[in-house]
């Protein structure tokens, strides 16, 4: 048999395996959907037996940093730990890196919680520990081509990875695992840290269909033409009720067992820690296509398209919205979470209004065009 029509069968293996039974790898209850995050690396080796990719190595592993217990103690440190911790595990530029912090430092309050405040409701180290016995590692998708980046596509209509027009970040910015989530940021901020590192903010369609398993069209999932509250109704209403585990909601299995400050009475920076986790520290709080904690930790800046030009997988921005839940669900569910629900105009604004809003437990991930040009499905 010719060695390329060997690797289409083992191409065709490793989708149907990875895709269908994430058991196979990370071991599950039969009662546990299937998901391709059960051992990121050995999927990276199939696809590359399989033609996808050059060899296993074409991205060289991550530079983690260890854990030693300890908390910057102010905001400053705490950004130049950042920095250095994304510059090891992504390999990033210095121009790149430049980018990054011009914008964090344009802020006065933009990072990990107000390191006088905040108290994490686990350790880094903690992290990495449940991550190694779950079988957890870092993922190198051929066809996103960055690191922990995953293909979102049609799989409810028969879509494959290799169909997919856009990718999405598995963790909260800064987008690693067992790193605590960045606060504080404005749409804006999100948007333009989103460029820095060639991607950008999310559809909202796009983080619904990351969570529920299945990317839809945008002339599917927006009433275009009509009001914003008649939008956020007709989408409610009509919506299917899955979170990113499974159909029935379970907040113990995601990043919801913190508190908020006793003194922490609205969204400030004074008063209010972002008592969060690392991300990714719930094996279980995955979306089917390897998305993590789009439940609990924190809530997430993304687009709202009022019109067809305004998607982002398009080059341009809409109005904000903020989506999922946050680190306080398991004791006090301040609004519903399940993956297609949309909020009220909370905060609205242009997604790029120097005004747009940030608060102590509001995150982001970006997303990506696949090749980096405009999603065709976008425009359908």
């Amino acid at each position: 048999m010719p060695w390329r029509d060997l690797q289409r069968i083992v191409f065709r293996t490793a989708l149907w395996v990875v895709g269908m039974s994430g058991c196979v790898f990370g071991g599950c209850d039969n009662d546990e959907k299937p998901t391709i995050t059960g051992n990121p690396t050995t999927w990276k080796i199939l696809l590359w037996a399989a033609g996808s990719t050059s060899e296993p190595t074409a991205m060289a592993a991550p530079l983690v940093e260890p854990d030693d217990g300890k908390m910057p103690e102010t905001l400053k440190d705490q950004r130049e730990v950042l920095f250095r911790r994304m510059k090891a595990y992504f390999g990033y530029t210095e121009e790149t890196m430049a980018a990054v912090r011009q914008i964090v430092e344009g802020s006065s309050i933009l990072g990990q919680g107000n390191p006088s405040e905040t108290h994490p409701a686990m350790t880094r180290g903690e992290c990495f520990q449940i991550r190694k016995a779950a079988g957890l590692s870092y993922l190198d998708d051929p066809i996103c081509g960055m690191r922990n980046m995953v293909p979102l596509y049609k799989a409810s209509e028969g879509e494959k990875p290799q169909d997919a027009r856009v990718c999405i970040d598995q963790y909260e910015f800064p987008n690693m695992p067992c790193e605590y989530p960045v606060v504080h940021v404005t749409t804006r901020e999100a948007a333009l840290l989103c460029k820095a590192l060639g991607k950008r903010l999310c559809d909202a369609h796009e983080w619904e269909g990351a969570c529920a398993g299945s990317l839809r069209d945008p002339k599917d999932e927006y009433a275009f033409g009509r009001s914003r509250r008649d939008m956020k109704s007709i989408h409610n209403n009509n919506r299917t009720l899955v979170w990113a585990y499974g159909k029935e909601k379970n907040h113990a299995l995601c990043a919801t067992g913190s508190k908020k400050n006793k003194d922490c009475q609205g969204g400030g920076y004074r008063k209010c820690g972002s008592n969060t986790y690392p991300a990714g520290s719930f094996p279980k709080c995955v979306s089917p296509l390897g998305v993590f904690d789009q439940h609990g930790n924190a809530a997430e800046h993304m687009n709202l398209p009022m019109k067809p030009d305004q998607l982002a997988s398009l080059g341009h921005y809409g109005e904000t919205e903020m989506k999922g839940s946050w680190f306080i669900f398991g004791t006090y569910e301040a609004h519903e979470d399940d993956c297609h629900w949309r909020a009220p105009d909370w905060h609205a604004t242009s997604v790029l209004s120097t005004g747009s809003h940030s608060n102590y437990h509001l995150g982001f991930r970006c997303c990506a065009n696949v090749g980096g040009k405009p999603s065709e499905a976008a425009s359908k």
